[in-house]
C-alpha cells in the first residue's frame, strides 16, 4: 500500500527507452518520452537561452524544426496561457519537438498554471529528456543542423528502420515555404500591450495615433504589444495579401514579420508585393524572415546556414550608432551582405561570426534587421527598433521624433 504522501512517480522514470531520436545519417539516440505521442520528422537545432522556454517552443520561426535546449533544466517553472507567442494557439505554430538534458521536475512558479509535460501534450509537441544535450550541440556545430525523427511511444516500441527511412527522405527547410502554414488565414486587429509586471497584459485604451499593417509570416505576439504599446493601430494580414489589399488599408507604416521556412520560397509570392510597396514612401519595417525577404526583393541572396543562430545571448553591432547589443535570434538562413546592391546598407552585424543583421535602404524609410528585437525571451537592447521605426511613421505625418532610447 502506498503512503498517500508519496508522489506518484511520473512515467517518463521508466528505464526503458520511451523515445528516439533518428538522424538522417541513421544514427539512434534514446531517451525518455514526454508531450505528446506519435513521431515527426523536422531539422534539429539547439537554443542557447537560459530561460523562456514556453516563448521559445510557440515562436512560429521554429516550424519545421525541433528544439535542442542547451541550459539542463528545462520546466522548473511549468507551463501558462500568458507565454505564448503565436497568433493562432489552436494552430500550433511553433516548434515540432524539444529535447531535455533533464527530467521535468514539479513547477515551482507563482504564474505556473499547469505541468509542462501536459502543456506539452496539448501542444502535440514531442519532446524527449535524458540525453546529453552538450554532445549532441557539439554535434550539431561540427556537421550541422541535421535532418530526424523524433518519436515518442510509452510503451517503448520503435520500427527504427521505418524511422530511418522517414529521416532520410525527408528533403529539409531549403525551398520549403512554411509562412503560409504559419501566417493567419484572416486579417484581424492587435490591441494588446506590452505585459507588466504583476498586471499581465493591457488593452490600448486610447484612440491610435497611428495604423500599422504588419504582413503575417508567423508574427509573434510581442512585436503586435510593442507597436501597441507605441500608440499604433496593429491591422495583421496573411502573408499572401497583395499590396493592392495592404495599400487599402491606408498605413502609416508596413511592418513585415518573422517566420519560417526558406524565405526565398516564401519570395516567390512576396517580393513582387514588397517591390510594390517599396515604390510608396510609407515606412516599412522587417525582423527576421521580414528582413530576408526584404534584401531578396532589393537584389540580394539568402542562404542556408551551417547551424544558424538560436539563442538569447548574441553580440550584434550597430553601425548606425557604434553600440553593441545583446539579442535574441532565432535564424537558420542569413542574407550574403556582398549580394545587397548599391544602396543599400548593412546597418547591423553578428560579432560572433559576421554574418548580415541588419539592412537600410539610402534615403528612403525602409530598413530591417535579422535578429528578434521584440526578445521574448531575452535582452532588451534593441527595442529602439520599434520606436526607430515609428519615427519614421512620425516624420511622414511631420511630427517630432521619439528619443530612441526611452
Amino acid at each position: 500500500m502506498n503512503d498517500s504522501n508519496t508522489p506518484t512517480p511520473p512515467p517518463w522514470t521508466t528505464d526503458k527507452p520511451t523515445a528516439v531520436i533518428v538522424l538522417a545519417d541513421g544514427t539512434v539516440i534514446e531517451g525518455k518520452g514526454l508531450g505528446a505521442v506519435g513521431d515527426v520528422v523536422a531539422e534539429i537545432c539547439f537554443n542557447t537561452a537560459l530561460t523562456g522556454y514556453q516563448e521559445i517552443l510557440t515562436d512560429p520561426s521554429y516550424l519545421g524544426q525541433i528544439v535542442t535546449f542547451t541550459f539542463p533544466h528545462i520546466g522548473n517553472i511549468g507551463a501558462n496561457d500568458e507565454d505564448i507567442e503565436d497568433l493562432t494557439p489552436a494552430s500550433r505554430h511553433g516548434a515540432v519537438g524539444a529535447i531535455f538534458k533533464a527530467d521535468i521536475t514539479q513547477p515551482s512558479n507563482y504564474r505556473s498554471a499547469t505541468h509542462l509535460d501536459q502543456w506539452l501534450k496539448g501542444r502535440g509537441i514531442i519532446a524527449l529528456s535524458g540525453i546529453d544535450t552538450r554532445a549532441l550541440t557539439a554535434w550539431i556545430r561540427e556537421n550541422g543542423a541535421p535532418n530526424a525523427v523524433i518519436a515518442h511511444d510509452p510503451g517503448g516500441v520503435f520500427d527504427i528502420e521505418a524511422l530511418k527511412a522517414k529521416a532520410k527522405a525527408w528533403p529539409g527547410l531549403v525551398d520549403l515555404d512554411l509562412a503560409k502554414e504559419a501566417s493567419s488565414g484572416q486579417s484581424s486587429q492587435w490591441t494588446e500591450k506590452p505585459w507588466v509586471w504583476n498586471q499581465g497584459y493591457a488593452a490600448s485604451g486610447d484612440a491610435p495615433a497611428y495604423h500599422i499593417v504588419a504582413i503575417d509570416f508567423g508574427v509573434k505576439r510581442n512585436i503586435l504589444r510593442l507597436f501597441s504599446g507605441l500608440g499604433a493601430k496593429v491591422t495583421v494580414v496573411p502573408a499572401n495579401t497583395s499590396a493592392d489589399d495592404i495599400l487599402a488599408l491606408q498605413p502609416d507604416g508596413i511592418f513585415l514579420s518573422n517566420g519560417p521556412g526558406d524565405p526565398a520560397a516564401t519570395g516567390r509570392y512576396a517580393v513582387s508585393v514588397l517591390k510594390t510597396l517599396m515604390e510608396t514612401d510609407i515606412p516599412i519595417f522587417g525582423i527576421c524572415l521580414g528582413h530576408q525577404i526584404l534584401a531578396l526583393a532589393l537584389g540580394g541572396r539568402t542562404t542556408k546556414m551551417h547551424q544558424g543562430h538560436h539563442g538569447a545571448n548574441h553580440p550584434v553591432k550597430d553601425h548606425t550608432t557604434g553600440k553593441v547589443e545583446i539579442v535574441s535570434m532565432n535564424h537558420g538562413f542569413a542574407v550574403d551582405a556582398s549580394s545587397l546592391p548599391d544602396g543599400v546598407e548593412e546597418t547591423h552585424v553578428s560579432l560572433f561570426d559576421g554574418s548580415n543583421c541588419g539592412l537600410a535602404v539610402k534615403g528612403r524609410p525602409v530598413f530591417s534587421v535579422q535578429h528578434h528585437p521584440e526578445a521574448s525571451p531575452g535582452p532588451q537592447d534593441s527595442h529602439y527598433l520599434f520606436r526607430r521605426f515609428m519615427n519614421l511613421v512620425r516624420a511622414r505625418k511631420g511630427e517630432e521624433a521619439l528619443a530612441e532610447r526611452a
